[in-house]
């Protein structure tokens, strides 16, 4: 594997702790700015909407670019933002700074994961993909408690800073090591079809149902992991200081399957998504049913985390892979702004039947229902295929 693709998920780790840190840093940002801790909870919902509308705009926006320019730019956006977040007091520049942040993240994320099969070859993108995606969850198992014990000790500001101060170290690897055109094909042909023309592979199978597939997993993932916390404080057994424990056995899981897939998805992406999401149904049920104890929540959040991102980091593969034939240019945004819509909609989802309920642990049952809607999806989708005359199939998600 190019040393490239684990320097860009440094970047990703970077870009990682910060999505996820400021929930850890919250009533410290409200008490320090001046706003109450509800309205600071804007800092991670802009942040989640940034990306899910920063990754095809900055795709369209720097999509003549070479990659090496585009990600090198993209990164030090990102860098910025945190300078400026760091030192702001007026709580409407940070949420512009948050806002900012999010936009370069899924423009960096976008630019590079659509990047990954002309820096490595089509035969290992599944495996670069998990490498690349692998930042995130070692961002769960590190750099959010790190980030969120920083704002304890030296303030929130400090957090920043240290996310800057990390994007800032791996911008110059970023520049030195992806190649201006890493080859000629790389430059978009301006008499192939326009970046508008290529986002009408959404509509197209089998890239349609993939994309609707990662969002409902993902969806599911984060209606769980959000109130995570919330069901082991709510444990009799369980003290305060389980909390972190279990998200990081969380962290932990989830940078185990992402390790354990990327050895096969290239060879078997078709089937861990077929076996995956049909696991996943009866994961989310097991965790439901015993989110009553310290013990089955601790084995489920390793499990669950294990299992859903193992799923969707092979998701973001089938993605690319289905959709660079006709969308080259779009398909890393395609996959990064699937998963955010899920990011989005599975915790705006669970908690509305959370607070309908007064049950945390009803989130997990949430989950459960979001992916028994991505098997049915995807079951459909593999009629549809079967239907389909050999000769018609033009991309083949295997």
């Amino acid at each position: 594997m190019p040393i490239v693709v684990f320097v860009l998920a440094v970047a990703v780790f970077a870009q990682g702790t910060s999505e996820f840190m400021v929930s850890g840093l919250l009533e410290q940002i409200a008490a320090d700015v001046g706003v109450s801790p509800g309205t600071a909870g804007l800092l991670t919902s802009l942040f989640a909407a940034g990306m899910v509308l920063g990754a095809p705009v900055m795709v369209m926006a720097a999509g003549r670019l070479p990659v090496r320019y585009s990600a090198a730019a993209f990164l030090a956006l990102f860098g910025v933002a945190h300078v400026v977040g760091a030192v702001t007091a007026d709580f409407a520049a940070l949420l512009a700074t948050r806002v900012v942040a999010a936009v370069a993240n899924a423009g960096f994320l976008a630019t590079v994961l659509a990047a990954l099969p002309r820096l490595v070859g089509p035969a290992v993108v599944g495996r670069a993909t998990s490498v690349v995606v692998s930042g995130v969850t070692v961002a769960c198992i590190a750099g959010v408690p790190a980030g969120t014990l920083l704002g304890q000790v030296w303030g929130w500001r400090s957090a920043f800073w240290a996310v800057a101060i990390v994007s800032g170290a791996a911008l110059v690897p970023v520049w030195a090591m992806v190649p201006r055109d890493v080859r000629e094909r790389d430059r978009p042909d301006t008499r192939g079809p326009s970046m508008w023309r290529e986002w009408a592979v959404v509509v197209r199978q089998p890239v349609g149902g993939v994309v609707i597939v990662g969002v409902l997993v993902n969806a599911a993932t984060f209606a769980g992991f959000t109130y995570l916390g919330t069901i082991t404080a709510g444990i009799p057994e369980a003290s305060g200081r389980w909390v972190p424990v279990v998200l990081a056995l969380f962290g932990i899981g989830s940078f185990v399957g992402v390790t354990l897939t990327g050895r096969y998805i290239d060879r078997y992406r078709r089937r861990i998504v077929t076996v995956g999401t049909v696991v996943l149904v009866g994961v989310w049920l097991l965790a439901a049913l015993t989110a009553h104890t310290l013990t089955g929540v601790s084995i489920m959040a390793t499990v669950s985390g294990a299992v859903a991102f193992g799923v969707g980091s092979t998701l973001i593969a089938t993605i690319m892979w289905s959709a660079a034939p006709t969308g080259p240019r779009i398909a890393g945004a395609l996959a990064t702004t699937a998963f955010n819509i899920g990011a989005v909609l599975g915790p705006a989802t669970a908690g509305i039947v959370v607070d309908h309920t007064d049950h945390p642990t009803t989130a997990l049952w949430c989950s459960s229902a979001f992916t028994f809607a991505a098997v049915a999806v995807v079951l459909v989708g593999r009629r549809l295929r079967t239907a389909t005359p050999v000769g018609e199939v033009r991309v083949d998600a295997r």
